[in-house]
């Protein structure tokens, strides 16, 4: 008898079929929310991304053994209950790291050079003449990239900053980065260090209780004033009031951002009126190639896990200990 899995989240063509192979699929819209509880309560499985899986949804859902987000992210879950009902949970760390990692340097090259801005200047036909100092940008390449947390996204950063812009590396990491650090100089500092140093300074973090306004008003007044803050991580890793006034007030030069504390960005945040921020609606990954490749990879973690086979991409891996 094949397994019951829930999707909620629209997938692929092709991938939704491969699925239909190995189990029964419902679709559920997520946004339904009672119909979506209900469907987990007979599920044996779910696959999806962007909503909040929370403890109260899974009660009564006995049957479900398998969660799988098409994300690398997990934050939507609560990864402690998940672990005590012996559900595993499943996620797509690798496929989406060099698409993400082109959106941080696109964040980065805007940013610096004003891409944003100075395209709309010209859509407006406000360019009447050769542009003066009001309107230069910064350079990047040979300047000093501190990047916060250097796993595999960070990793793929330092790889285009140091061999494709001769910058120089900074990092913060829970442990040493030994590859980053032979292969592209990159030195591992303090926090404090790095803010003081740094011209771009670029968080790859997960959303922790340790990494909830990692950047406040104390470490945005530590950066450079000329520095640029970028974030495609987890909106929430800033204090967004306290960059708002920080931007305000020229204490940082600018920001990029593909993330927001909360998503969608209301429409009459400050940030989107502002000249020196970037705003992008979180697109690290989405490209059509990444993207596809995160939703088979998915169902791949999902019918492996169902059938007892899974070995890696497993976010809770205490669950599978006797």
């Amino acid at each position: 008898m094949k397994k019951r899995i829930v999707a909620y989240k629209p997938l692929p063509d092709d991938v939704m079929a491969w699925l239909r192979e190995h189990a029964e699929v419902v679709e559920v819209d997520a946004a339904r929310h009672d119909a979506f509880v209900a469907a987990l309560k007979e599920a044996d499985g779910a696959i999806g991304a962007s909503v909040k899986i929370t403890p109260a949804m899974l009660e009564g859902a006995t049957k479900l053994k398998v969660l799988s987000t098409i994300s690398v992210g997990f934050d939507n879950f609560d990864v402690a209950d998940l672990t005590r009902r012996g559900i595993v949970l499943a996620n797509t760390p690798d496929v989406l790291t060099e698409s993400t990692a082109d959106t941080v340097f696109a964040l980065i090259l805007a940013s610096a050079r004003r891409v944003v801005e100075l395209a709309d200047f010209v859509k407006a036909g406000q360019w009447q003449r050769s542009i003066g100092a009001e309107h230069y940008g910064v350079d990047v390449q040979g300047k000093t990239l501190g990047i916060v947390g250097l796993g595999r996204i960070g990793g793929a950063v330092a790889r285009r900053a140091a061999l494709g812009f001769n910058m120089r590396v900074l990092y913060t990491n829970r442990s040493p980065n030994e590859h980053a650090e032979k292969t592209f100089g990159a030195r591992r500092v303090q926090l404090a260090e790095l803010l003081a140093q740094s011209d771009f300074v670029c968080l790859q973090v997960p959303l922790t209780k340790e990494t909830h306004h990692l950047i406040g008003a104390a470490e945005l007044k530590a950066m450079k004033k000329s520095a640029i803050l970028i974030n495609a991580s987890r909106g929430q890793t800033v204090d967004e009031a306290a960059l708002i006034d920080a931007l305000k007030a020229g204490t940082i030069h600018g920001a990029g951002l593909d993330v927001f504390e909360r998503e969608p960005v209301a429409a009459d945040s400050p940030l989107l009126s502002m000249n020196n921020v970037v705003a992008l609606p979180h697109i690290g990954s989405a490209t059509h190639e990444t993207r596809h490749a995160m939703a088979r990879c998915a169902a791949e973690n999902l019918v492996a896990a169902l059938d007892g086979s899974l070995a890696s991409n497993i976010v809770n891996r205490e669950v599978l200990k006797p």
